[in-house]
């Protein structure tokens, strides 16, 4: 088993299958948390303590799933740094495409302009507030349904509405605010840092290493490329905590003769784990991505994405017959894993236990999570 997380600082247990690096951007950060707020999800964080080996470690405490000033100071220490997969380049592969999406209280839209560039914003009209698209499609520009403020795929604002009479106002200071984006083979990344301007080139080779530290070639040799053909995406409201969802762990299988090989996954699979909520099941013909949204203490999005080898692509039969089976999978999960966002919320649960034999990999995510939010 090979376990793929982000890079840390800290010693792991896993540090010799992927690079160690310092992820946390060490400037101080303008926030709007409160002292008390900061201090109270602080105390929660201590409840946990990552220096205690595996086999006498505690799990965190019940309150890292269910308190709402711990979720919020989650979202700004995890999901507000470092990059974060939120698409596939196939959403923008042509000029004037884009697609939205949200991401803690962070509404943002990607798009492609008429030369090809990449940009990305937040989803907001600078006037009154409103979103201004949803879904994904195609368009020369976004038009704030609220008031019909303008602005080009490059986010400067075209057009500005009921201005008559307005002073101190400058076109110019009032375009989208922009989001640094990248990509890497078929994902599109966002990284919401405030604090990092906006390029005009993004060195891909450091974004991989910001990602994936040092497995991204081990990646592509496992056929995570854009060679392959989107299939369709499913979408899971479940009522659990996020981090209940994440199955931490990644390995790489090979073997089996192909009289008894399943062909929906094939006789090779590949399963990777990127920190802090994206899956990647390269299996068979298959890859399937699955990405965690928080949407609340109790509550997040699943959403599945999955591609083809281009070989399969107008076989409707497998097709149909693959998403069918992990649609029953995924069913399954569901189940446990609102199951047991509600014994966490028992008062008869507090804290428990590690198997050491097989979760090392889940005790490893707690300790990755503990270096984001003590710091």
């Amino acid at each position: 088993m090979t376990l793929l997380l982000k890079p840390i600082t800290r010693l792991s247990l896993f540090q010799t299958h992927f690079q160690i690096n310092n992820n946390n951007n060490p400037r101080a950060r303008a926030t709007s948390v409160s002292c008390s707020w900061s201090h109270g999800a602080h105390k929660i964080v201590r409840e946990f303590d990552p220096k205690i080996p595996i086999e006498k470690a505690i799990t965190p405490p019940s309150s890292w799933y269910t308190d709402p000033s711990f979720y919020a100071f989650e979202l700004d220490r995890v999901f507000y740094r470092g990059w974060q997969a939120v698409g596939y380049t196939e959403q923008i592969q042509e000029p004037r495409d884009f697609f939205s999406g949200r991401l803690g209280n962070v509404e943002f839209v990607v798009c492609r302009d008429d030369n090809g560039k990449i940009a990305a914003f937040h989803n907001v009209c600078r006037h009154h507030a409103s979103l201004l698209v949803s879904g994904s499609g195609k368009t020369s520009c976004f038009t704030c349904p609220y008031h019909g403020w303008t602005y080009g795929l490059n986010g400067e604002l075209r057009k500005a509405t009921r201005i008559s009479g307005i002073e101190d106002f400058s076109i110019n200071d009032f375009g989208l605010v922009p989001i640094k984006v990248a990509t890497w083979g078929p994902f599109v990344l966002l990284n919401m840092d405030n604090e990092i301007l906006q390029k005009d080139n993004i060195d891909t080779d450091n974004v991989a290493s910001e990602w994936l530290g040092s497995s991204s070639e081990l990646f592509s040799l496992n056929g995570v490329d854009t060679t392959l053909t989107y299939v369709c995406r499913r979408e899971y409201i479940i009522e659990c905590n996020w981090k209940i969802f994440e199955k931490v762990s990644i390995q790489s299988a090979e073997g089996g003769s192909k009289e008894k090989e399943n062909d929906r996954l094939g006789s090779k699979a590949f399963y990777a784990f990127i920190y802090p909520n994206f899956m990647i099941n390269r299996y068979g013909p298959w890859m399937d991505t699955n990405l965690a949204i928080p949407l609340g203490p109790r509550k997040c999005l699943v959403v599945f994405d999955y591609f083809l080898e281009a070989s399969f692509k107008d076989d409707k039969a497998f097709i149909e017959r693959s998403l069918a089976d992990s649609e029953k999978v995924q069913m399954e999960d569901i189940r446990l894993c609102e199951g047991v966002q509600k014994g966490i919320e028992s008062p008869a649960y507090s804290t428990g236990r590690y198997a050491p034999n097989v979760e090392k990999a889940m005790h490893h995510f707690h300790c990755l999570l503990y270096d984001n939010l003590i710091n």
